[in-house]
């Protein structure tokens, strides 16, 4: 399966809050080489606009972030937005705070297990993107491990978050392997260092061995799209976003 290359409108999240400013923005990453983008934190433009400015700019939506209570009490909505906009994969951004503590983490999958079968009965996938903090242990077991076992295939996947593994102390590859099939979109952000601290950075200017990554997606085999988000950007996101995909091309990549 060949990996297709997209952008994280998150990291351009200043600059979508309004038709104008998304429609400017998006033509900026169509002329930056992106076919692809996933649908985060933008205004409250409706799906209809939002869909109809990507086909303007040629650009296939593949991945949205979209608001956990939203999925949880509207999820027939939702599932129709998503139809609208072409896009088979709905995704939490981040798991909702009142989950993330020992004695409330299995109420998450007792929540939205429901809102997931049906997601999944419309021909789509509820994607779940991690953080570090699923890399912390409840009663010796990491909380990404109890989501794993705590939803079928079928009905959770995961957005694989490469800075955000780093972070939490795990290894990326690993985590590629042992994810296996259940990680068809993947987010690529490398991670530098600043003195003691680490900062997020363009794909292949940090530390995190991209080369090693790829490959390993490419011997997994089940990734369809990889998409570049930098959270925090030292100068111009726009310049970010691009630099990644010069860097991203010279691997084969686009």
């Amino acid at each position: 399966m060949k990996m297709v290359l997209g952008a994280q409108l998150y990291t351009l999240r200043s600059y979508t809050q309004t038709e104008k400013d998304l429609d400017f923005s998006l033509k900026k990453v169509a002329e930056m080489g992106y076919t692809t983008v996933q649908i985060s934190a933008i205004g409250p433009i409706p799906a209809e606009k939002v869909r109809a400015l990507c086909d303007k700019h040629g650009l296939k939506i593949v991945l949205t972030h979209t608001a956990p209570d939203r999925i949880l009490n509207d999820t027939e909505a939702v599932i129709r937005e998503h139809e609208v906009m072409g896009c088979n994969y709905i995704g939490i951004g981040m798991m909702p705070e009142k989950y993330r503590a020992p004695e409330w983490l299995s109420h998450f999958a007792e929540d939205y297990r429901e809102p997931a079968k049906k997601i999944a009965a419309a021909g789509k996938l509820l994607m779940y993107h991690n953080h570090n903090l699923e890399f912390e242990k409840f009663h010796g077991k990491l909380i990404m491990e109890t989501l794993m076992e705590s939803f079928q295939r079928d009905e959770l996947g995961f957005t694989l978050d490469t800075f955000w593994v780093q972070m939490g102390g795990a290894d990326v590859c690993d985590w590629i392997q042992r994810l296996g099939d259940r990680i068809p979109c993947v987010h690529l952000k490398d991670m530098a260092v600043r003195g003691m601290e680490p900062v997020m950075a363009p794909v292949m200017e940090g530390n995190i061995n991209f080369k090693k990554v790829m490959e390993t997606l490419e011997k997994t085999g089940k990734t369809r799209y990889i998409l570049v988000e930098q959270d925090v950007c030292e100068g111009s996101p726009f310049d970010c976003l691009e630099r990644s995909y010069r860097n991203l091309c010279t691997l084969g990549y686009k």
